[in-house]
């Protein structure tokens, strides 16, 4: 079973990829509050279906260019 997380799209502009942030929650070590940290992932998209605002499942795969590790299994609603 591969990685699997949701994230948002943020960019649709590059040809049969996306641009997904993945919002994770991790607690201070100090403070012991919740802070939201964020990451981009470029994801493939082999038919340019996805669009911006757009809620999607994605999975870690081979790589398949130079920034690209990861693909679509599914939009969420």
């Amino acid at each position: 079973m591969h990685k699997r997380k949701v994230g948002v799209v943020v960019s649709d502009k590059p040809q049969k990829t996306v641009i997904v942030k993945i919002t994770n929650y991790v607690k201070h070590p100090l403070y012991k509050k919740y802070i939201r940290k964020a990451t981009k992932v470029y994801v493939h998209d082999e038919k340019n279906e996805c669009k911006v605002g757009e809620k999607v499942l994605i999975e870690v795969t081979r790589p398949l260019s130079k920034l690209k590790r990861w693909r679509i299994i599914r939009k969420m609603m």
